[in-house]
Parts: structure tokens; sequence; C-alpha cells
């Protein structure tokens, strides 16, 4: 696609649109660390200092799209808790049910999971201060509105359902980089499977660590 200098409020929210729908569609595509600002300026149709008119890095774009997913998520996790989680369960099978939604859920959204491992150590660095202060906000309230979902299912967390939300996030996006190997791990598993004995796939994953974690932020009956 070309685009013509954007000239109204308009125009160039239509552009930052297309600037962060190009990104999403390479991250269906490609894992965060290969989406670069030369690729998605040429795929967009703007020189790359024009695609810097709208996001002051590719990093900015990146964390958009983390707080889009993420709020998308939160309402899709909304119905999936709804539909997996009897209420009138006991506390400990309540919260197996929880556990076991929240890793199916977000094994099924490996970008998003993708996203969660690289921000602390890549997307909020190359960003202003007014930037990351903005998506810090928008996260807040993000973690909130995760809070009051899991407190709805399992009121007995108490204060721990912030911790526990905020620990779910950070889980997400290290699981996701252990259970997807790089090329040449893969390789060395189909010649050695023993090798692999330990690994997990993702869903497997979050099953157990979400479980355990859980259960260990729950109050002893």
């Amino acid at each position: 696609m070309t685009f013509q200098r954007a000239r109204t409020d308009e125009q160039r929210e239509i552009r930052r649109r297309a600037i962060l729908d190009v990104a999403s569609a390479m991250l269906d595509e490609m894992p965060v660390a290969a989406v670069t600002l030369n690729e998605l300026s040429r795929r967009v149709g703007l020189a790359k200092p024009n695609v810097l008119r709208y996001f002051e890095s590719r990093e900015a774009v990146l964390l958009e799209l983390l707080d889009h997913f993420l709020e998308v998520w939160l309402a899709e996790l909304a119905d999936e808790l709804a539909a997996g989680v009897d209420e009138d369960l006991p506390m400990v099978d309540r919260a197996k049910a929880v556990a076991d939604v929240l890793g199916r859920s977000l094994s099924a959204r490996t970008v998003l999971c993708d996203l969660f491992g690289a921000q602390g150590s890549v997307l909020e660095r190359n960003v202003s201060v007014e930037v990351v202060t903005r998506f810090k906000r928008a996260s807040l309230g993000r973690l909130a509105a995760m809070t009051a979902l899991l407190r709805k299912y399992l009121p007995e967390l108490g204060e721990s359902a912030t911790l526990f939300s905020l620990q779910t996030m950070v889980m997400a996006g290290a699981l996701s980089a252990y259970t997807t190997p790089p090329p040449s791990l893969q390789a060395a598993y189909e010649a050695e499977p023993e090798l692999a004995r330990l690994h997990l796939e993702l869903k497997d994953a979050f099953q157990l660590t979400l479980t355990g974690a859980l259960l260990g932020v729950l109050p002893r009956s």
C-alpha cells in the first residue's frame, strides 16, 4: 500500500491504524524479535522517517499492540471463565478450573505471550518516558481488570489476586520462550529424543505452572 501525505487528524489516524494492522499481521508470521522497522515501513508503503512520525520506534508500535491484545484477551477470558468454571465448586476445584481455563486461553494466544516475554527486556527500553508512562497507566488498568475477574471466581484470593495476575503475565512470556525451541535445539531433540525429556508443550507448561502458583497463594483450609 502507498499513502499520500496525511493532512487531517482523520488521515493521520488512518495511517496509525494501518501501521498497527501491518505490524499485527507481521506478528502472525514471525516472532517479535524478527519484526524490524525497515520491513514494517516497506509493508506499510511509507518511508521509515514517515513511520516515525506516528510512532517513535518499533518498540512503541509493539507496546501499543501489546496493550490492545491484552484488552481483547481479557474480554474473551471473561467469557471463557464463565463457561469453564462452576462457581459452586469447592475452592481447590475452582482454582484448578481457573488455572485450566487460563492455560488453554494463553496457549492459544502465542503472539500475546511473545509480547509479554519481550516487554521488560526489549519493548520498554527504546521508548520515551511519555510512551512508557502511557503504556504503564494502561497496564495498571488491565491488571485491575484481570484481578477483578479472578476474584469473581476465587474471592478467597483476596489481595493475592493482583500478585497472581501479574505472575500470570510474566510466566506467559517466560513459558512461551521456554517451550518454543529454536531450530538448532529442535534438530537436537529430533536427533536425540532423550534430550527433550523435560521439554513441555506450552499448554502443559501453563497447566502445571499456573495450577501450582494459584494453589500456592490461596489460603490454607
